[in-house]
């Protein structure tokens, strides 16, 4: 069984690219459809700490901050340091013009943010924060585009590009036994995201190593990236990716900040509550975010904590990339092991466990009151050793070969477990400053387009609030090119 149906434009990913891809083409007049293979909309958009950096935002104009794209643009290298010469100067021109109007655009569509956070060497407040917590993008943007007409299916995997008279024509969904093909007038927007879930490019691009560790996005899988290959399109900066780092398991029940609905009051009154209500009644609720699935400050190691994995053997340094090794032993986990006088050290500044960078900084304590799925305190290591089901011979000699000193007295802590993960890839297809896609000989692809991680197109987004920008920045170009191209062919 074989359907068919005809759009202007389509899109294969439903995160914030492909929602803002999706909305822009139907805002210019386009039918548009979006297609999603999980059975939930959000991609890598909806698990991220939603941090977005701008300038030119209310935000920065209520403090009295004055910034330019310019100053942003002149920035952005000091993040990528030796990799500046990878850059993809013209794509970084587009992000630090045009995402002053996609925050409002996101404004505009109901989302808040509190900020702007300091981040050098950004050498102004541009980091905003998403309320009450990253779905705020995917709840709002998926109203807005129902809103508009987008029609949107989820649960929908494209398996091929369908390509006519050298032009992508459209889309192959193949599902329970039959094929549909959707029709593209004006062209197919891939915004799948990136490969940091799939072995094969991660061992191509990366090494054999890299391919064991997990990505934080289980799904994404580089679908794009493969569709657009297979038409002679290219990656680049393959290799380069935030990881492999260690984090902390998600725990098994999302906490009550992760549970809150993204509705607009809410995130209005967390905006003034977090501008005008005194820390102390802050920082409980701040700290119920923070200790959800971040990293583990390596200053622990640094300062003799132990790494061993769950049988509680120490598998090699742990001040030589740990979270190299980890994928190697068993289950892929481990624990961090410290004894009374580090735990005592890490309870107050400058020593804490974890930050969320502009929002607070989490220790010892909170992970005890907020996290103890990953807490575990015994006052000898035979016990803490039980408790965690491990050899207590092992997990003494641990405790007395650390990597600074050993261990000393207890009570003993154990934090975890701990996984090693790649936070985002940076290997996107090339595109042009249209968001098509490039051959390699560095000619479009009739027909293609990508935004969003999928189109990267060599772009460095290091440091925070990047990624995400750069989603809504070519999502809504890339979407908009489409629909022109739509009204061209029609």
């Amino acid at each position: 069984m074989q359907g068919e149906k005809i759009f202007d434009v389509v899109v294969v990913g439903g995160g914030g690219a492909g929602l803002a891809a999706a909305i822009e083409a139907r805002e210019s007049g386009a039918t548009v459809l979006l297609l999603e293979k999980n059975h939930q909309l959000g991609g890598s958009t909806a698990w991220s700490i939603g941090s977005i950096t701008s300038t030119g935002t209310p935000h920065q104009k209520r403090r009295g901050i004055v910034d330019s794209p310019q100053e942003h643009w002149a920035d952005m290298p000091g993040f990528a340091g030796d990799l500046d010469a990878r850059d993809n100067p013209p794509l970084r021109r587009i992000l630090c013009d045009h995402i002053p109007e996609t925050f409002q655009w996101l404004l505009d569509s109901g989302v808040r943010f509190m900020g702007p956070m300091p981040e050098p060497p950004h050498r102004q407040p541009r980091m905003h924060n998403v309320l009450p917590n990253s779905r705020s993008f995917i709840y709002h943007l998926r109203r807005r585009a129902l809103a508009a007409g987008v029609e949107i299916q989820t649960g929908q995997r494209v398996s091929t590009l369908l390509v006519q008279s050298d032009r992508v024509r459209g889309v192959v969904v193949a599902q329970d036994g039959h094929t549909l093909h959707y029709r593209a007038r004006g062209g197919v927007v891939l915004t799948a995201g990136d490969f940091t879930s799939d072995p094969e490019f991660k061992a191509r691009f990366m090494g054999a190593q890299q391919s064991k560790v997990e990505g934080v996005n289980t799904t994404a899988t580089g679908d794009g990236q493969r569709m657009a290959e297979a038409l002679g399109a290219r990656i680049v900066n393959g290799d380069l990716a935030l990881g492999p780092e260690l984090r902390f398991m998600a725990p098994a029940k999302e906490n009550f900040v992760r549970r809150l609905p993204p509705w607009r009051w809410l995130a209005v009154c967390m905006q003034w509550s977090l501008d005008n209500l005194p820390a102390a009644i802050l920082r409980p609720l701040m700290m119920k975010f923070l200790t959800t699935a971040l990293a583990p400050s390596t200053t622990l190691f640094d300062q003799g904590a132990v790494l061993v994995n769950r049988r509680g053997e120490r598998f090699g340094s742990e001040l030589d990339k740990p979270s190299w090794r980890l994928p190697d032993q068993p289950d892929k986990l481990g624990y961090i092991l410290i004894d009374a006088n580090l735990a005592q050290q890490f309870s107050a500044w400058p020593h804490f466990v974890s930050t969320a960078p502009g929002i607070a900084y989490a220790y010892i304590d909170d992970y005890r009151r907020n996290r103890p799925d990953v807490f575990t305190e015994a006052p000898t290591l035979q016990a803490l050793a039980q408790k965690l089901g491990m050899d207590a011979a092992a997990l003494v000699l641990s405790a007395q070969s650390g990597p600074i000193r050993p261990l000393g007295d207890g009570p003993f802590v154990a934090l975890g477990p701990v996984r090693s993960v790649f936070v985002h890839s940076e290997g996107g297809l090339m595109v042009d400053t249209e968001h098509r896609v490039l051959d390699a000989s560095g000619k479009p692809i009739a027909g293609l387009l990508a935004a969003g991680s999928t189109g990267q197109g060599g772009l460095l987004l290091k440091g925070h609030g990047h990624h995400l920008a750069w989603a809504f920045v070519s999502g809504r170009r890339a979407g908009r090119h489409a629909a022109q191209s739509a009204s061209t062919a029609g």
